[in-house]
């Protein structure tokens, strides 16, 4: 016993262990700092579910990833924040005249905000034309070492930048697209961010990304990328000093610059454009700020904004301050410029929403402005060009939102019927957007500008119809479970019977046979005149033949062979064909309906039933005809046992054994059981015994829960006599 005890311990012990390795190597793996590497965007295949936006407007555009928004500091993430040695490279072009745009490596700890994040970048940058090397720990560290670009930082023009980390040694490169010059750097950072997750990130400038390459790093490749400008070898030693005061202010004199060239030409302002006419065009100049280039380009100033058809569009960025000239036509809300020309000022700062309601918005006096408006989504779809479709409500009044393609993949996934939202975007009236089903739609820049504010309240017509669907299937398997928890102790029960058949059999049986067999041997071994001791054993082998007849019926009576091999019918046919063999009694048998399956609890309480009115009829009746009846209704069974003997005798004393026995039974299964009986007019014992209904896919749950009910309120009692009664 104890050896076996040790080896149950040895064996728990042994799953524990097994148990442990298994979770430490799932989090080994997890954790693994090369898990997800190497890694190449799928820009061009229009997928970016991985990345994560904090700030700016990022959207795929052309099979490149774009951020229109001149937000200082906007950033998209992603991969593993164990990643630990590795390189991140990229073609950026900058989409401003002021501003840096690069890469991030082994980021953590983000937020929205200006440097809100911990760790490195590297970019281009367009103040002093460098390649710009530097450190955030929620505010800017700039690696005092940088490198001037040869031929310097241009707006619109394409750079193929990587950035590198192994252990502390940080390298950054550039090079232009297609020439064979390359500058690069490195320094060495002595208390550095170890590990962390690749991004991008523009600075006071929109930018665009593309061939994004995320791969490890080791030692041979930080020297291979720092041989050709350091062949020493040797890393400087960090020096970071604060750079945001000074870049913010040479930005503020660069766009002083630009106002300065900017034109002098007589502007007319946006919301004047309504007062010219209808028939003829008139060639008007405003100016504004881009509001939104994608699908369609709107500029707006302090009046309202304008849908601008441009003959050539330069690369425009949200928040552009531009001058547009064009053929003006008013419309009913809003104007349109026709075959404009656009020239770009500078940047600006993006235009901010104004909040309005639905019904405000529908009104059509935000139209082409830029608002924040409120709304719960009621369903979504695919539009046209693969754009995102919401549609939306604001009590009574509905409208829709469409988002461009790309990164709305994941938001298309994640938003769910139901939810509140806020949503920014340029209001539009037109019926070529609107499709005359809504008053208007928000035309969408990018993801970010889209907030779930609460998700779909729970208690839902959904849930609660997925609740009613769970609540029923669960009550079916109940139901099912409880047959076959029955099935099972009915089962239990007659084997037990037929233990106890068996036992009576080989033991009780035998030996009144035995019993009988040497009374007889004593009888005949007498003298024929022993008179009085022959008449005494001869009654003993009458008893003992009884007896055994006894013994034998309720053997009949306990075994199941019967109803194992043949239905309720058949069986009651056989025993009492068995009993009456060689009597004058005629056994009749019939049956009514259609035959369907019936509950083994049943089936065996009608049987023991029947056998008993059977037994009764046979040896108390002295009936000529016997008839047994078996009669199938849609909702219930009928057993009936008929004879035509002397009946019944009406006393005083209460009804014998047998009879109780039965109705007890009955009472099992929630049966009626009645008895019709007069003197010398035989005997008729009924019993009636519900059945389940067919199940159909219109009925079971109603037949499950009166199913579950009854044998709820009966559980008890059926129980105690079950068990008391079998026994």
């Amino acid at each position: 016993m104890t050896r076996m005890r040790n080896r149950r311990w040895m064996m728990a012990g042994g799953a524990v262990l097994f148990a442990a390795c298994m979770a430490l190597a799932l989090r080994a793996y997890l954790h693994g700092p090369g898990r997800g590497l190497p890694y190449h965007d799928s820009f061009a295949e229009g997928e970016a579910d991985e990345w994560k936006a904090l700030g700016g407007t990022w959207e795929l555009s052309d099979g490149m990833m774009r951020n229109d928004s001149d937000e200082r500091g906007a950033k998209l993430l992603m991969g593993s924040p164990y990643w630990r040695n590795y390189s991140i490279e990229a073609d950026v072009q900058l989409l401003g005249v002021s501003g840096d745009a690069g890469l991030i490596l082994r980021s953590s700890n983000e937020e929205e905000g200006v440097n809100a994040y911990t760790g490195y970048y590297a970019g281009v940058r367009t103040l002093d034309n460098s390649l710009v090397l530097g450190r955030a720990q929620h505010s800017w560290m700039e690696f005092s070492r940088r490198s001037q670009v040869p031929g310097g930082i241009r707006p619109f023009q394409w750079y193929h930048l990587k950035l590198l980390a192994y252990g502390c040694e940080i390298a950054v490169s550039v090079s232009t697209p297609g020439s064979a010059g390359e500058t690069a750097y490195g320094v060495t950072d002595s208390d550095c961010i170890r590990a962390g997750r690749a991004g991008l990130r523009s600075y006071s400038s929109g930018g665009i990304w593309r061939n994004v390459v995320v791969r490890q790093a080791t030692q041979r490749d930080l020297e291979a990328m720092l041989t050709s400008n350091n062949p020493a070898g040797s890393m400087p030693q960090s020096s970071p000093v604060t750079t945001d005061t000074e870049m913010m202010h040479a930005n503020r004199v660069l766009e002083q610059e630009h106002t300065a060239a900017g034109s002098t030409a007589a502007a007319q302002t946006i919301a004047s454009l309504r007062l010219t006419s209808f028939v003829v065009p008139a060639h008007v100049l405003v100016r504004g700020v881009v509001a939104l280039t994608v699908p369609r380009l709107y500029v707006q100033d302090s009046t309202g904004g304008l849908y601008v058809k441009a003959v050539q569009t330069p690369p425009l960025k949200v928040g552009d301050e531009v001058e547009v000239t064009g053929d003006a036509h008013p419309g009913s809300f809003s104007s349109t410029l026709d075959h404009a020309t656009i020239r770009v000022l500078w940047a600006n700062t993006p235009v901010p929403p104004v909040s309005v309601t639905a019904s405000q918005a529908a009104t059509g006096r935000y139209d082409a402005t830029f608002v924040e408006v409120r709304g719960r989504l009621t369903a979504k779809e695919r539009g046209a060009n693969n754009s995102l479709v919401l549609d939306l409500d604001e009590g009574a009044q509905a409208f829709r939102a469409i988002l461009n393609p790309g990164r709305s993949d994941a938001l298309l996934a994640r938003l769910r019927p139901g939810s509140s939202l806020r949503l920014r975007g340029v209001c539009v009236t037109d019926p070529a957007l609107t499709g005359s089903i809504t008053p208007f739609v928000l035309l969408l820049r990018s993801n970010e500008d889209l907030d779930v504010i609460a998700g779909p309240p729970w208690w839902n017509t959904g849930h609660i119809i997925e609740i009613v669907v769970a609540t029923l299937v669960l009550a079916l398997i109940a139901v099912f479970l409880y047959h076959r928890v029955e099935n099972w102790r009915l089962r239990a029960i007659m084997e037990e019977r037929e233990l106890l058949a068996h036992e009576i059999h080989d033991t009780l049986a035998q030996s009144f046979a035995g019993i009988g067999f040497q009374l007889q041997a004593i009888r005949n071994g007498l003298s024929g005149n022993s008179g009085n001791v022959c008449q005494q054993l001869d009654l003993a082998s009458s008893l003992v033949r009884h007896s055994h007849e006894e013994a034998r019926r309720s053997i009949a009576t306990l075994r199941m062979e019967e109803l194992e091999t043949e239905d309720l019918l058949a069986a009651l046919e056989h025993c009492a064909t068995r009993m009456v063999e060689g009597g004058e009694v005629r056994v009749v048998c019939e049956k009514e309906g259609d035959q369907r399956p019936v509950p083994l609890r049943i089936v065996d309480t009608l049987y023991r039933i029947g056998l008993e009115a059977i037994a009764n009829a046979i040896r108390h009746a002295e009936p000529s005809l016997l008839t047994i009846r078996v009669v199938y209704h849609e909702t219930e069974i009928a057993l009936e046992i008929a004879d035509d003997g002397r009946g019944l005798v009406q006393t005083a004393s209460p009804l014998g054994f047998g009879i109780r026995g039965m109705r007890r039974r009955a009472q099992n299964i929630s049966a009626s059981l009645q008895i019709e009986s007069a003197p010398g007019k035989g005997t008729r014992v009924r019993v009636e015994a519900a059945l389940p209904p067919r199940t159909t896919w219109f009925n079971w749950p109603r037949y499950a829960g009166n199913y579950i009910w009854e044998h709820w309120i009966h559980a008890r009692t059926t129980a105690k006599t079950h068990s008391t009664f079998y026994r």
